[in-house]
This record gives structure tokens, sequence and C-alpha cells, in this order.
């Protein structure tokens, strides 16, 4: 008896274990993706923080908890694409503006910790925001 439950527990596991390494596996891509922008983003963010107001471990932490969840969001985009074929959009409808503000953010974060001069800077985000028009030059 406990051991039929044990193997079926097992099987379980190592069916769901199997099913998302394929998926990591053949978008693997994407998950790179998010673990880079995150990193990117709390790399400058933890340089910048330090040079502000010292390093502070509890914020470091965000950039694990935010990777984790935006991993989380991704695996479950792709199993529904899997899962209904006419929803291919989904990952990219949701997970591109995702990428994009960690890269505007990352881009801040590289000013604040003087990687990018603030010029510079204000220069990149006025060509992203076109549709709003040029800044008054002083």
């Amino acid at each position: 008896m406990k051991t039929g439950l044990l193997m079926s527990i097992a099987t379980t596991v190592s069916f769901l274990c199997t099913y998302l390494l394929n998926l990591t596996m053949e978008n693997a891509e994407q998950y790179f993706a998010i673990v880079a922008t995150v990193a990117l983003d709390g790399v400058f963010g933890m340089i910048a923080g330090a040079r502000r107001e010292g390093f502070k471990t509890f914020k470091a932490l965000r950039i694990l908890t935010t990777g984790v969840v935006w991993i989380v969001f991704l695996t479950t985009l792709l199993i529904i694409e899997k899962g209904f074929p006419g929803t291919s959009w989904l990952s990219e409808t949701i997970i591109l503006p995702f990428v994009f503000f960690q890269i505007v953010s990352a881009l801040k974060n590289a000013s604040m910790a003087g990687f990018i001069e603030a010029k510079l800077l204000v220069e990149i985000l006025d060509k992203i925001d076109l549709h709003k028009g040029m800044r008054k030059k002083d």
C-alpha cells in the first residue's frame, strides 16, 4: 500500500519536473532575458543605493524576489500558450513591457550610480518618449 502511494507521488513529481525542464529548455532565451534584465537593473540599483544611503540587504534581496516572480509569470504564460495554441501572443504582450521598464529602470540606476551622465540619460529618455515632445533647452 505505501509503496504504491510513494510510486504515484514519485511519478507525478518526475513528470512535473521533466515537463518544466523541457519547457525551460525550449524557451531558454526568454528565461535568460528575464534574469539578465532583473540582474542588470539590480546591480546598478545596488551600486546607486550603496553610494546614496549605504548597502541595504533587504533592498538587494528584492532582486531575487522580482526575478522569481517574473520567472513564475513567464512559466505560467508559456504553459498557457502550450495548452491553448491560439494564445501564442500572450507572453510577448505581458513580458515585453516588463523587460522594457526594467531596462529603463537600469538606465536610471546606471545614471544615479554615475555610469551614465544625466544629460545623456535625458537624451535617451526623450528619444523613447518622442510623442511627448522635446524638453526646453535652458
